[in-house]
């Protein structure tokens, strides 16, 4: 379990981010950990790693589930609810080409800035 933690005297916490960022952050960091993000249904288990890495990477409190689901709807992403007996987290998430690009995008260049 990765813990949230705030920054050290030499880091500064990044200008406030909108968690919608933090989102397509957190999709092209799973992509550049060498995931497939296009052309399948995700478990939603399987990118909360990812999503958990970039709330603490800005800094920024972990939302709830409903939230991140509502904000990759948003985004375009398909959100397929499974019954509640197949896992813990019964959503499956399918990310389209265009999102995936845009989260391969923003992660370089939010990466670069460091």
């Amino acid at each position: 379990m990765e813990i949230s933690r705030q920054p050290t005297l030499f880091e500064t916490p990044h200008a406030t981010v909108e968690l919608q960022t933090v989102i397509i952050f957190a999709l092209g960091d799973f992509q550049a950990r060498g995931h497939a993000l296009t052309g399948r249904q995700l478990p939603f288990d399987r990118l909360r790693g990812a999503f958990r890495r970039a709330c603490s990477k800005f800094f920024v409190p972990e939302p709830q589930e409903k939230e991140i689901l509502n904000i990759l709807n948003s985004l375009g992403a398909q959100i397929i609810e499974m019954p509640d007996f197949v896992a813990k987290w019964p959503f499956r998430i399918i990310i389209s080409e265009d999102l995936a690009k845009m989260a391969a995008e923003t992660y370089s260049r939010l990466s670069s800035n460091q």
